[in-house]
């Protein structure tokens, strides 16, 4: 589920960058016309590609919210959990072999 919700929180980024592309193509023509300055594109791109940028970051802290909230567990924790199991059952399975030793001596 969390890999879902990430590509799609990645398609929006992607859909924003390819927005952007477009936006300085288009202001690119204008000024290839002559009807408006470099320097007016320059800034009118940069500023939405760091709004943008800003956007983004906030999604993805959204994005993480929600999944807490929702009560999954990310891929690290997942991990973390696992790594904690695995050394619990090595370490009971220890106990059980030695028990097992002294109840046969």
């Amino acid at each position: 589920m969390e890999e879902t919700l990430k590509k799609l929180l990645y398609t929006g980024v992607g859909l924003a960058a390819e927005a952007t592309e477009r936006i300085e193509n288009e202001w690119n023509k204008l000024v290839e016309k002559g009807q408006t300055a470099d320097t007016e594109v320059k800034k009118a791109v940069d500023n939405f590609i760091s709004k943008s940028e800003e956007t983004t970051g906030e999604w993805e802290t959204k994005f993480n919210e929600w999944l807490g909230k929702l009560g999954y567990a990310k891929d690290n924790e997942v991990t973390e959990l696992k790594e904690r199991i695995a050394k619990l059952e090595s370490q009971l399975e220890a106990k059980a072999k030695a028990a097992t030793k002294k109840a046969s001596k």
